[in-house]
């Protein structure tokens, strides 16, 4: 017998296999009026899924709908327990896993703020220009740049940043689309 069902009596935690925890990015087509971001949010909290990240905008406003990006965590079986529980609510048109779909595309922007003088603000600027990050306030103490591309990218910018003089972050959260001819269905 385990010794785990010995020891508790149990046979749930028979289970001993490690479950691998995945990133999915989720985008969800939804009617635009007032209520439904927070049942839509309100899935995640009510049954303790995470969102690491989430943008919301209407995307065609002669069609009152938005669309909403999700970045989530999970196990594969969690992952898809939450598409078939989004899919199942009244307001939502159509949900597409992107990750899944493999061709897709990703994005997010931040605006990142360096205080620095002298040798230090030379170093975030020759930076910025690696990264293609783009100077959109200067003052002779601080800069404000804007970037855009993948979280990881988004990510090591700041991480440079930090020795640097970084100050302050705001950031939009991923916005994703899959490539190709076809679009989501609303």
């Amino acid at each position: 017998m385990n010794a785990h069902l010995a020891a508790t009596g149990s046979a749930y935690f028979l289970d001993t296999t490690k479950k691998e925890v995945e990133t999915h990015t989720l985008a969800v087509i939804v009617d635009n009026e007032p209520g439904v971001l927070a049942r839509v949010i309100g899935l995640f909290s009510g049954r303790g899924y995470n969102i690491d990240s989430l943008t919301v905008s209407e995307t065609e406003h002669n069609k009152h709908v938005s669309r909403i990006t999700i970045v989530t965590t999970g196990t594969p079986q969690v992952i898809t327990q939450i598409i078939h529980q989004l899919d199942r609510m009244v307001p939502v048109h159509s949900v597409a896993d992107l990750t899944v779909q493999g061709s897709s595309i990703t994005r997010e922007l931040a605006m990142v703020k360096v205080a620095g003088t002298g040798e230090k603000r030379v170093e975030a600027l020759r930076l910025a220009d690696a990264f293609r990050a783009r100077v959109i306030d200067a003052g002779t103490t601080s800069f404000i740049f804007e970037l855009t591309g993948k979280s990881d990218k988004v990510e090591q910018f700041i991480s440079l940043m930090v020795p640097l003089g970084l100050v302050e972050v705001a950031r939009t959260g991923v916005a994703g689309i899959s490539r190709g001819p076809e679009g989501m269905k609303v």
